[in-house]
């Protein structure tokens, strides 16, 4: 099974730069957006069912803003939205679907680089998602978390970690954070597969800064224990260019 994850920064805008083709020929089975900054009654569900797939929203109460959407060419046998925390679901952060063995987590982490509100805002919900992932993960053991987390895990998974020591995104409450979710029970597919350096996921429309690779990997595939030796394949689709991030695919062999 291919599980792709992808923040495609607006999913009208990202449509006018071929997705549509895109999403043909990478012919995944599950695709986990984030930040679609649309409603459902925006997008004909047309589109996607031409392709095979049935769509699961998640939207943001704010128009323009946030939000989630899980295109899947397998039936599930169950979905959920939201995680139960009104102030995250009013932004469309968490959509759950389960298959019969596993289930995919579509997550879009908060980010703090706007202001320090925001910043307290995503430690809050660091520590309140910690504690929902393991409840989850309590009654549905083999997950797969995968999206956009706002946080770089280690020093290797950003371009220049010196300079980038204060900012959100880098800051070391976040990646104690990220070293204790890893330890937990959950293991970043990407890296078991991937240690070479320089692999990242998004880049600052500055400076030219994707072209000259000045990165950030800070979209992920968490994966539960069951689920490491179905693991086969985990890499960084960095051609598709229809957002400042690229996708990020995972195959599982179940």
């Amino acid at each position: 099974m291919k599980i792709i994850t992808y923040n495609v920064n607006g999913l009208r805008a990202a449509l006018k730069k071929g997705f549509l083709e895109w999403l043909t020929a990478v012919n995944a089975d599950v695709v986990c957006l984030q930040e679609i900054k649309c409603l459902e009654e925006d997008i004909d569900p047309d589109i996607f069912k031409a392709l095979g797939y049935e769509v699961y929203w998640h939207p943001a109460k704010k128009k323009g803003y946030s939000g989630l959407a899980t295109l899947t060419k397998i039936k599930p046998i169950a979905t959920c939205v939201g995680c139960g925390i009104e102030k995250y679901d009013d932004e469309g952060r968490v959509l759950r679907i389960d298959f019969e063995t596993f289930s995919v987590l579509n997550v879009y982490m908060p980010s703090g680089s706007s202001g320090d509100d925001r910043q307290v805002f995503k430690f809050m919900w660091m520590d309140d998602f910690y504690k929902y992932i393991h409840d989850l993960k309590n009654q549905l053991p083999n997950l797969v978390v995968c999206g956009d987390y706002n946080i770089c895990h280690r020093a290797i998974d950003i371009h220049n970690p010196k300079s980038n020591a204060k900012t959100s995104g880098f800051l070391p409450e976040e990646r104690e954070w990220m070293e204790k979710f890893f330890t937990s029970g959950f293991y970043d597919a990407f890296r078991q597969l991937n240690p070479e350096p320089h692999n990242y996921t998004w880049w600052s429309y500055r400076a030219g800064a994707r072209g000259k690779n000045l990165g950030w990997r800070i979209d992920y595939h968490a994966i539960t224990e069951g689920l490491l030796p179905k693991l086969s394949r985990a890499i960084i689709l960095k051609e598709a260019m229809h957002s400042d991030h690229c996708p990020v695919l995972l195959e599982l062999t179940v």
